[in-house]
């Protein structure tokens, strides 16, 4: 059967099976947020573009919907239409339509306080402008020099690399945890200029390479950050930042499980008692690097991102109140017409994604479970909660050690006056 954290799909469709289906008129009001529309009717894909995606998203992003129709046998993938958003926010709040059904945006991330539904980013067939390759042959390389450095092994402190020059405060708070001559929260903080890296081929930019630190930190950028998948794939401990975002597949993961949670409001010192907590605790630390790393070997394959898109489009496509149809100046596209439009660096990307036929059947999606997702919830916050209490007993502790310090430094200061006019007397 499907990975657990499939069950999402359903969670995230509710407003629309909720309010009886999708109707026209709700999908034709998600187009003015949308990048692009989407109609697959008898097993073609049309496209009709409305304006033009940063870099090259919108090209990898249809680029891995014609992989998924050639993936699986004819019929397959049902008659569907939807919208998309490829901006890095999702756009429709959720307090907005309590009365009535969203408009249905598919997004590359979504968030609580909206609606937009979660689907694979652009990044799992290859980031040409960054010379990043397509997730299956990434994950393969940052596996493999995970092996080159055991976790006792690798620097007992935390790393991250970046860009923090995005817009986002948590970023620019992040810079402030790297260590100085007056103090350290074992945080190591690199930023990463993209323009210089270009200039020398990426060549200091390896994701493979950065394995090396027991510890490996993410921060969103203006919304959530493609980095995740190659920060956990090291096997390091993922700390993570307190999100506002996330992808279709983190609703997966549990805190001290999967990952260690940073409190956003007190960064620096909560990165600090992560780092001092796993170097005390190395075979726990090192389990939950572990955990994650088992995570995406057996859940987020690449056979496991194609059979979430092929799910989410069909349960999407049952909650249709309209028969698709192509639309007033789409496209149609194929293979070779997204190759002939690719620039030199882009079809070198194109080419090392294509795939074969499916050679067995999609995992077998479960029905609607709310329970699933009230269980998963429920344990998501009492392994917070359970995190708040390990930094709190770690505080509580330090205190006391301050104190007994204080009292015995103290005392031994009271014996050395005594002990000096005993001197003085005698």
């Amino acid at each position: 059967s499907c990975p657990d954290f499939f069950q999402w799909i359903h969670h995230d469709l509710a407003p629309w099976r909720a309010s009886g289906g999708i109707s026209r008129a709700a999908l034709e009001e998600a187009r003015e947020f949308a990048a692009f529309r989407v109609a697959i009717i008898g097993g073609q894909l049309y496209a009709e573009l409305y304006y033009q995606c940063v870099q090259s998203r919108a090209m990898f992003t249809l680029w891995g919907l014609l992989l998924l129709l050639e993936r699986f046998p004819a019929g397959a993938v049902p008659d569907v239409e939807f919208m998309f958003n490829c901006m890095d926010r999702p756009h429709f709040r959720r307090s907005r339509y309590k009365s009535r059904a969203p408009p249905p945006l598919l997004a590359y991330c979504g968030s609580r306080d909206t609606v937009d539904i979660a689907f694979p980013d652009w990044s799992f067939w290859g980031w040409a402008e960054v010379r990043i390759g397509a997730w299956g042959e990434e994950a393969s390389s940052i596996f493999h020099g995970s092996e080159e450095t055991r976790w006792e092994n690798r620097r007992p402190r935390a790393h991250w690399k970046g860009n923090p020059h995005v817009g986002a405060q948590v970023r620019t708070d992040l810079l402030a945890c790297n260590k100085t001559d007056k103090r350290d929260f074992g945080a190591d903080i690199y930023v990463q200029n993209w323009i210089a890296e270009s200039q020398q081929g990426f060549k200091n930019s390896k994701l493979s390479d950065q394995c090396r630190h027991r510890y490996k930190l993410y921060a969103e950028g203006h919304a959530w950050s493609v980095s995740f998948k190659y920060i956990m794939a090291c096997g390091s401990t993922t700390l993570i930042v307190q999100p506002d975002y996330h992808d279709f597949f983190m609703r997966g993961l549990l805190p001290l499980h999967h990952y260690w949670p940073i409190d956003r409001q007190d960064m620096c010192s909560s990165i600090d008692h992560a780092v001092k907590w796993g170097n005390s605790h190395p075979k726990e630390a090192e389990a939950i690097g572990s955990h994650a790393q088992e995570f995406l070997r057996k859940d987020l394959s690449m056979d496991r991102v194609y059979e979430y898109m092929l799910h989410l489009l069909r349960e999407y496509a049952k909650l249709q109140r309209f028969k698709p149809r192509v639309p007033e100046g789409a496209q149609l596209l194929c293979k070779s017409a997204v190759t002939c439009i690719a620039e030199a660096e882009q079809l070198e990307f194109l080419k090392r994604t294509e795939t074969s036929n499916s050679q067995t059947s999609p995992c077998s999606m479960p029905p609607a479970n709310d329970d699933y997702i009230r269980r998963f919830k429920a344990q998501e916050s009492e392994n917070f909660r359970a995190a708040r209490e390990l930094r709190r007993s770690s505080v509580e502790r330090l205190v006391v050690g301050n104190k007994n310090k204080l009292t015995a430094s103290s005392v031994n200061g009271e014996k050395k006056k005594k002990i000096g006019k005993k001197s003085h007397r005698s």
